[in-house]
């Protein structure tokens, strides 16, 4: 909340304090005996009094929280809040009726006497209470907001481990297929580096960033493709189609190279019964959708890639990472991120 807003609450309130015992004495004037009738500038005084009061405890509170802060000594700091603020109210509440004095007919009972300091006191207890409540209120806070942020960074450094990472498995097989490219094919051999290298250059390149256009990642999931079609040949068949309106839109990065990491380590590939795996589009989603033909043994691995999207996404956007399934298909769709 600013200032500006802050400071029209407080005094708005204020406002409505004042004119509300405002009505409250005027009420019941006639039983007070007084002198006179209802004085209307002690609306006024009391708006004064309010307002001064309530930036005396601001005062007071701001200058304990340098010299005595709550997290020192809380005892001694709400200790000397209440007492200071009790002093204030008796001295105001003797200065106040020594005033208005020439409006009593007499002498204050001692019952009337005694109720003034204790509405004042009590008063004083209030005030405090809200600036006390006011900063356990902040503090809750900011415990929030950093919480946030650490698991937002934790889980930013786990996803950016696993984009350096690459998956050992991956670039184990890329180089054996390599491997048997110089001898077999060097003209492919040589695509295959280019294309290789383009996928780490990719990586290395936005190591740093939380999302990137839809577009680069498109190109940088086509050589990640070639790698793959080089490798599985026609037991993997792969189609896009993506509505080029929402191109300039955001997704994580390497969040399409994950997706299709997934696909092969939980599906066998044959070329007798390909890998059919679809990258489209919606209005909010890009969706990655594969058929299904389980392994009977999964490789293990960290088992962080998809969690870790989801708790980044988590931040990036409104809107979760879907996963469904059934017997047929696998399908992980991602919200796509407004870069405006």
């Amino acid at each position: 909340m600013n200032l500006r807003k802050s400071f029209a609450i407080e005094y708005s309130v204020i406002v409505v304090v004042t004119l509300v015992s405002g009505l409250i004495r005027y009420s019941i004037w006639d039983k007070l005996e007084v002198v006179g009738p209802f004085p209307a500038e002690t609306i006024f005084f009391t708006f004064i009094f309010l307002a001064f009061t309530w930036e005396f405890f601001r005062g007071m509170n701001g200058y304990l929280n340098k010299i005595l802060p709550f997290s020192g000594r809380f005892l001694l700091r709400l200790n000397t809040q209440l007492i200071l603020g009790v002093i204030y109210m008796v001295i105001v509440n003797r200065l106040l009726f020594s005033i208005a004095g020439k409006y009593m007919e007499g002498s204050m009972t001692l019952m009337f006497s005694m109720s003034s300091y204790a509405v004042f006191i009590i008063l004083s207890f209030l005030i405090n209470s809200i600036f006390v409540g006011k900063h356990f209120f902040d503090e809750w806070k900011k415990s929030i907001l950093r919480a946030e942020r650490l698991e937002k960074e934790k889980t930013q450094v786990q996803f950016d481990n696993l984009k350096n990472q690459l998956n050992p498995h991956f670039l184990f097989n890329s180089l054996s297929s390599l491997h048997s490219l110089i001898f077999d094919n060097p003209t492919l051999a040589s695509d295959f580096v280019n294309n290789l290298s383009k996928v780490y250059r990719y990586v290395l390149k936005n190591e740093n960033q939380s999302f990137v256009p839809i577009r680069e990642e498109l190109d940088f999931i086509g050589h990640f493709i070639f790698l793959l079609k080089t490798r599985f040949g026609e037991a993997i068949e792969i189609s896009i189609q993506i509505d080029p309106e929402i191109l300039d839109q955001g997704i994580a990065p390497v969040s399409l190279q994950i997706a299709l990491e997934n696909c092969i380590k939980h599906n066998a590939i044959d070329s007798d019964q390909p890998l059919r795996i679809e990258i489209f589009s919606d209005e909010h989603y890009l969706h990655v959708r594969n058929s299904r033909n389980p392994k009977i043994l999964v490789a293990e691995s960290n088992k962080l890639g998809l969690p870790n999207l989801k708790k980044l996404y988590g931040y990036l956007t409104q809107l979760p990472i879907k996963i469904i399934q059934d017997d047929t298909f696998y399908v992980v769709s991602f919200p796509l991120i407004s870069r405006y």
